[in-house]
């Protein structure tokens, strides 16, 4: 049985949940519920399945567009905070679809940031084209990104010109976005593709005068001779063009040359299986897994769709020994823990304040936990995604703290959002199938919450001890049905909501609360 052979059984609880959890940034305990016997087939049409595209981030002081307006300096730090809070809200609020966690990843990839970038319509453009491409075509993908403006700014597209050509984008091309450091490309292959991308401009930048944005081809500033390549791509000769569609033509052949590589489609299907599944790439999982997952990506044409398909419908995404293998992102842990407990922002066209409160307190939370969103640290991304030790970079002598801050805020804090409590412990438990039973609320509440299962001496150490702080099971199920004759009893309620409290508090602290 191959590892990339499709699973067709009907999926358990325990496998949707790792499918969302690992697909999207987690699932709700009745988005669970209602997938329950679906096949994996089943669930990658809901998660491919085409989304709108999001209305805009609006200014709150009006409730209107500001990416399509004149660039406003006083305005630029509060314009560039609206949209990574809007970005933090769409992703709180996904439907099932793989779209943003999508996203997420090829911000990650195709990387730029507004440190550098330094206006805000330019990194609306840039993210909305990550949605518009994340699950289309890599081909199309790559070309569009090349001239997208922010790419163009952040690395210096726009400064490479015909007799200085600038090797920035060029190097970054080959050696993250497509063929990767492994591909054998030399450095005389850099200069060339550095000379097949020159002319290229931002339009607008930063400009309070003149709109819309976006990015043009300068012919007087291109270099018109002949590109030749290595033989690392078959001593490829680009010819060099002087018309107007002279830097669209040369760069699809540029595409199309980096594509035809055999390394690339084993490069983007190696950074997707780090993605959603194993950063420990082993001999069997490249041989078995990887190339045969690039081969699928190469008879596509290119498509991510049947790439992500063939990703999340296999029989190894299904092993339960990849279960937990996977450090929780910031991302993954705020908002899926958002997620799980029914927090959503409110329509910003309706409530835009509270939609902005929500989001701000998100992109703060992820933020402390060194995951600032559309500003990763460097063109390699976030530290976690490319470091030795992969996703251990999530944790370490701040961040493991902060994530147990934030777990804090949601039970023993009372953490209120818009007024609301995020996190109400009995109107949970009573959702559950058998509350009154502490080992069977136990086992329910972990199996919902925690992405590995536990053995009995878990379960045991956190029912008498973590729970009942070692009173006998029987008490609990006294002061449980108490409470239920009595629901308005203030006394009664308290008694079994703050042993919830405190065990919930447990639980978001737990190693095990860390992984998916």
């Amino acid at each position: 049985m191959g590892l990339l052979d499709a699973y067709t059984k009907p999926l358990t609880a325990d496998q949707v949940a790792h499918l969302l959890r690992r697909a999207t940034f987690g699932p709700t305990a009745d988005q669970v519920k209602l997938l329950i016997g679906q096949t994996a087939a089943q669930l990658m049409t809901k998660l491919l399945a085409d989304q709108p595209v999001p209305p805009p981030p609006l200014n709150l002081a009006t409730g209107k567009p500001f990416h399509d307006q004149p660039f406003e300096t006083t305005n630029a730090g509060k314009f560039t905070a609206y949209l990574t809070y809007w970005w933090a809200n769409l992703m709180l609020n996904q439907p099932i679809s793989l779209l943003e966690k999508m996203t997420l990843f090829w911000s990650n990839h195709f990387v730029t940031n507004f440190s550098t970038v330094n206006d805000y319509r330019f990194m609306y453009r840039y993210n909305a084209l990550l949605r518009q491409y994340a699950l289309g075509n890599f081909k199309s993908f790559a070309v569009a990104m090349t001239q997208d403006p922010a790419m163009l700014r952040f690395l210096n597209g726009n400064q490479n010109i015909v007799g200085r050509a600038n090797e920035n984008y060029a190097r970054e091309l080959m050696e993250l976005f497509t063929i990767g450091r492994n591909g054998g490309y030399t450095e005389t292959d850099v200069r060339e593709a550095a000379r097949v991308l020159t002319g290229w401009t931002d339009v607008s930048y930063r400009s309070a005068t003149t709109t819309p944005i976006g990015s043009t081809f300068r012919l007087n500033q291109h270099d018109k001779t002949d590109k030749t390549f290595s033989a690392t791509y078959q001593n490829t000769v680009i010819k060099g063009r002087s018309t107007v569609t002279a830097g669209l033509d040369e760069l699809n052949d540029l595409i199309n040359m980096l594509l035809s590589h055999a390394e690339t489609p084993r490069y983007i299907c190696r950074q997707l299986y780090r993605w959603f599944i194993n950063s420990d790439i082993t001999p069997t999982v490249e041989t078995d897994f990887i190339q045969p997952l690039a081969e699928v990506f190469r008879k596509a044409n290119f498509e991510i769709k049947p790439v992500l398909t063939a990703l999340f419908q296999s029989q190894h995404f299904y092993d339960e020994a990849i279960r937990g293998g996977m450090i929780k992102s910031p991302t993954e842990l705020v908002i899926g823990t958002f997620r799980f407990w029914g927090v959503q922002a409110p329509d910003p066209a309706q409530n835009i304040t509270p939609f902005y409160q929500i989001g701000n307190y998100i992109f703060a939370r992820i933020t402390e936990q060194q995951q600032q969103i559309l500003n990763p640290p460097t063109v390699f991304g976030w530290t976690a995604y490319y470091q030795t030790g992969y996703y251990q970079q999530w944790i370490n002598s701040t961040t493991l703290g902060l994530r147990g801050f934030f777990g804090d805020a949601l039970t023993t804090n009372a953490l209120k959002l818009n007024g609301k409590v995020v996190i109400d412990s009995v109107a949970y438990a009573r959702t559950l199938s058998n509350p009154a039973d502490a080992g069977v609320l136990v086992a329910n509440i972990t199996s919902q919450l925690l992405g590995v299962p536990l053995d009995k001496s878990q379960l045991d150490f956190l029912t008498d001890t973590v729970l009942l702080n070692s009173i006998p099971r029987y008490e609990w199920t006294g002061e449980w049905n108490d409470y239920i004759q009595s629901p308005n009893d203030a006394a009664k309620k308290q008694a079994v909501q703050m042993k919830l409290t405190a065990f919930l508090q447990y639980i978001f602290r737990m190693a095990e609360y860390q992984v998916i």
